[in-house]
């Protein structure tokens, strides 16, 4: 059963997204970048409750090899779920309502990053009809958002996979 609603998020979301998913930092953040025109925050609400999110990344890449191989093209970002609603298809339908989204702006491909610890996520992406690219593995930072406000950069190797969108 997926969610009944995925949408951009906006500020007065906030304490709800928070309440559900944490990250208040995280999300304060994404929300400031969006209304600077630098992504788009949806989330996945079942019964007004957040139940996942996933970030558009529009700017460009922080990492060298995706600016230099995969120049303006959109990454997806920080994909999740609440533990209690996985395998509900809402993963999937977040997937689907960004490449819709980024189709309908104008946008031929997608990519994203996938931990090479995450099988799961790795599968769920080759379902959809990502492809790894040709390039090989990228050294990213995974920024954890811890409860107290702290920040906390993990190196992190990733696979880089690309979806023709349309």
């Amino acid at each position: 059963m997926g969610p009944r609603d995925i949408r951009q998020a906006v500020h007065t979301d906030l304490p709800a997204m928070v309440g559900t998913l944490g990250q208040e930092g995280y999300f304060t953040d994404r929300l400031d970048r969006q209304d600077s025109g630098h992504g788009i925050l949806l989330v996945a609400w079942e019964s007004g409750v957040a139940v996942g999110d996933v970030y558009v990344w529009l700017a460009p890449a922080e990492e060298p090899e995706l600016r230099t191989h995969l120049p303006g093209v959109a990454l997806l970002t920080h994909l999740e779920v609440v533990p209690w609603m996985r395998n509900r298809g809402i993963g999937t339908a977040l997937l689907w309502a960004a490449e819709e989204r980024l189709l309908a702006d104008g946008h031929d491909q997608v990519a994203l990053g996938v931990g090479l610890d995450n099988p799961d996520a790795l599968r769920l992406y080759q379902r959809r009809g990502y492809a790894e690219w040709p390039h090989g593995e990228v050294a990213t930072t995974d920024v954890v958002y811890h409860p107290n406000g702290g920040l906390e950069l993990r190196p992190e190797l990733c696979r880089i996979l690309v979806r023709k969108l349309g």
